[in-house]
């Protein structure tokens, strides 16, 4: 064998060995990418929130959120603050909601002494933050009959949803044993502290922008969450309203995704609120909101509250269909409000309260149903500067709501 002939058997035996070698590293490569690559797509895994509440093939009216559908992020699982009991002290905010340290919450409320007022969750205080304005604290009592599930609940929901007629949480603490959660400051208190007030009359303007304002908020949790929402603590107590008395669903902590699993929910609302179905069946539903936000109705068109026998009146209207509604209409209200809107919202707040669930409107038919009653107002030539320009009021909603998007991303851009 000559030695050209050699040569050539080296080389050959060279470029396969070679030849393998370049194709397994490539083959391992390419592995190594995808394997990286899934976890990366797990650990960045987007939920779909739509901020119109409201689903498809249904209309909008001018108090309605017109933003396209957003995409937030969800924590990573395996550094969820709630499931990492050792990293509870840690200042990154998994929720995207940021976390404050207590010395300046302390600061704020100065030690703790601004008591804006007390519910179930704790006492409320009003606190004014070096970056944020003024806010209100919401600290978890010792006794209270919630605790630090219900706030891990919050912060989890709030941290995600995010609504014109939902309050917004804008921050939160966890340290030395206490548990804080900071809300965006509602000046004019709660719909229940307004409604039962004896020096102010709640006019019934609004009184019915209450009730459109709420049936959006729901709208949303019902409709353009994903999963859906059910508050299942809806009441005139977790209604605040803003300085412009523009209503928002507050307290979250009892708060439940809809799952259809079939399973039964343990019994957890207000009395006077809770739906008497969701009592009898231990099965809680969305339209265990709606009965609730049927009582909500009752109580801003009767002012008198679910614990002082509101249902009993409501029952015996329902005999009347005609004239049982004025019998139970505020006395405060007599001649300054429109009686047929009055009848309108009664009728809305009885299919509310049907004794079958599913007979119940959907939150989006609630809010369209109320939204026209406005509108009829505006054809008849009687309506005021409130109900007119339903385009400008559309486009400024979603300004509002983009807005608020842009806060958000900004703040947890600092963090």
């Amino acid at each position: 064998m000559d030695l050209a002939t050699k040569l050539a058997i080296i080389c050959t035996c060279a470029g396969v060995v070679i030849g393998i070698f370049v194709s397994s590293l490539a083959y391992y490569c390419v592995r190594w990418y995808k394997k990286r690559s899934d976890v990366d797509n797990h650990r960045t895994a987007n939920i779909f929130v739509r901020k119109n509440g409201r689903g498809q093939g249904q209309g909008l009216d001018s108090n309605a959120s017109l933003s396209d559908s957003v995409v937030v992020p969800l924590p990573d699982p395996a550094k969820s603050l709630w499931l990492n009991h050792h990293n509870k002290e840690r200042n990154a905010s998994v929720s995207g909601i940021p976390k404050y340290l207590y010395k300046d919450v302390q600061k704020a409320t100065q030690n703790f002494t601004t008591i804006l007022g007390e519910g179930s969750f704790g006492p409320v205080y009003k606190a004014t933050m070096p970056v944020g304005g003024v806010v209100a604290v919401k600290v978890l009592a010792s006794d209270s009959r919630q605790g630090e599930k219900e706030f891990q609940t919050e912060v989890s929901l709030l941290g995600r949803l995010h609504h014109r007629n939902l309050v917004n949480l804008v921050g939160y603490c966890v340290e030395k044993g206490q548990y804080m959660l900071i809300y965006e400051y509602m000046s004019n208190g709660s719909l229940e502290k307004l409604l039962y007030s004896e020096d102010d009359i709640l006019m019934w303007d609004d009184r019915l922008q209450i009730a459109l304002d709420i049936s959006h908020g729901i709208e949303y949790l019902h409709e353009g969450a994903v999963p859906p929402v059910v508050h299942r603590d809806l009441k005139s107590a977790n209604i605040l309203l803003d300085q412009s008395m523009r209503a928002k669903v507050a307290d979250f902590g009892l708060s439940k995704e809809d799952v259809f699993d079939g399973r039964k929910s343990s019994l957890k609302g207000t009395y006077g609120y809770m739906d008497p179905a969701y009592i009898s069946t231990s099965k809680l539903s969305l339209k265990s909101d709606i009965y609730s936000l049927g009582v909500i109705f009752f109580e801003l068109i009767a002012a008198i509250h679910p614990h002082q026998n509101l249902m009993d009146y409501v029952n015996l209207a329902m005999m009347d269909p005609d004239g049982g509604v004025d019998e139970i209409l505020d006395k405060r209200l007599m001649g300054k409000c429109n009686p047929e809107e009055v009848k309108t919202l009664a009728k809305i707040a009885f299919r509310c309260l049907h004794k079958t669930p599913k007979k119940r409107p959907g939150s989006g038919e609630i809010s369209q149903a109320i939204a026209k009653i406005k509108h009829r107002r505006i054809a008849k030539g009687s309506g005021n500067m409130s109900f007119i320009g339903d385009d400008l009021s559309r486009v400024m909603s979603r300004i509002e709501v983009q807005q608020l998007e842009l806060g958000k991303i900004v703040s947890r851009n600092e963090i």
